[in-house]
């Protein structure tokens, strides 16, 4: 396994929407697995194969925060199939966007199908900080960040400090 080179804001390849995988095979397996060594490396809960810089539709999602009981998800052409009327609002940070936070409306619930690791058909009802997550990360494969979802203001705000932020550690 590999830890990869993840993509910051703005890299064009975060705009972009993915391709769908064909088949689920050995290569593929062994990306899913340097994914999830790239997420679990810069202590994230999610990471979306564009975000290194890999263009197809393929997240790898693990909410446990500890490491004796990890419990990886992979999702290979992930689709939501359903969502909850319900809306929740919860803080959410993203690995391309480093160090920054903001407060992002999401779907209470939804359901995604997708290709498992072993490239087998599954559906997930996924709640809470789970729906979170996914919304969050197939977002990714679509192009989206979760600062295209909150307003003007609060955008330019968060990206002046990342800026400033950049600027910062470039000059240490």
């Amino acid at each position: 396994m590999a830890v990869l080179k993840l993509y910051e804001y703005p890299h064009p390849i975060l705009k972009k929407k993915a391709q769908k995988v064909e088949k689920v095979d050995d290569d593929m397996r062994k990306f899913l697995d340097d994914m999830l060594e790239t997420m679990y490396a810069d202590a994230g809960v999610g990471l979306a194969a564009p975000q290194v810089g890999v263009s197809k539709r393929v997240v790898v999602i693990d909410i446990s925060h500890e490491e004796e009981k990890m419990d990886p998800l992979y999702m290979v052409n992930p689709e939501i199939i359903w969502k909850s009327e319900e809306m929740v609002c919860g803080e959410e940070g993203c690995l391309s966007v480093p160090d920054q936070r903001a407060e992002v409306e999401r779907f209470a619930a939804v359901k995604v199908k997708y290709l498992d690791y072993n490239g087998k058909e599954q559906e997930l009802l996924a709640e809470d900080f789970l729906a979170i997550a996914v919304q969050h990360e197939l977002d990714h494969l679509d192009g989206i960040l979760y600062i295209d979802r909150i307003s003007r203001l609060k955008r330019q705000m968060l990206l002046k400090k990342l800026e400033k932020m950049r600027k910062e550690k470039a000059h240490q």
